[in-house]
């Protein structure tokens, strides 16, 4: 009778199979395999989330800040909107650029100055022309053209008189030859721009 227990026992003892557990489960998915990657989805789902949800708050912020600049202007909002976004492009910081068009043109895309200067940002053509090679002055009456070539000439100012903003107002204003003598005669070049049009501004001019 022992005997026939003992066959028996090694008979379902053969018949096991004789793989440990282990090897089993590393077959098998674990559960922190699945838990780890469906993490590293939902972490990626909520980057792309944020990413889309600051998308839709900068371009909340630009509409917001172009429409206080058309109201407080009282300009169209196409041409607050180029105002703008030029600015920006060509690295001026908008509050002193409508600021400039402000002062120098009155937001009139058509204004002619009595020496020739033309549009917006009230630009010689021999001027536009350094920065636009091909530029017309029919062209130069085109707002974003003009703007384009105007914010870039100052930005060039400001970054040739290593940041001062004043100055380069005023050589924008009165032109490099009239500021030169007045500096070298030890004169203020003031005429009054400058103190105008930067009155409670507090920026660099720039934008990196």
């Amino acid at each position: 009778m022992a005997a026939g227990v003992v066959v028996a026992g090694w008979t379902v003892l053969a018949n096991k199979d004789p793989r440990p557990a282990s090897a089993e489960l590393a077959h098998e998915p674990s559960t922190f395999s699945f838990l780890s990657g469906e993490s590293r989805q939902l972490r990626q789902e909520l980057e792309t989330t944020k990413g889309e949800l600051d998308l839709l708050k900068a371009q909340f912020e630009r509409s917001n800040r172009i429409l206080q600049f058309s109201t407080r202007y009282k300009i169209p909002g196409d041409l607050a909107t180029s105002i703008f976004d030029i600015a920006l492009a060509e690295g001026i910081d908008p509050e002193l650029a409508f600021r400039l068009v402000k002062l120098e043109s009155s937001f009139n895309d058509r204004a002619t100055s009595s020496v020739g200067a033309i549009g917006l940002t009230q630009l010689m053509l021999p001027t536009a022309r350094f920065f636009d090679r091909g530029i017309t002055r029919d062209r130069l009456y085109e707002p974003k053209t003009n703007l384009r070539i105007g914010f870039r000439y100052l930005r060039a100012l400001i970054g040739e008189y290593e940041g001062n903003t004043k100055l380069a107002l005023l050589v924008y204003n009165r032109g490099e030859v009239a500021v030169k003598k007045a500096l070298d005669a030890g004169e203020n070049p003031t005429n009054g721009y400058d103190r105008i049009l930067t009155r409670g501004y507090r920026g660099t001019g720039v934008v990196q």
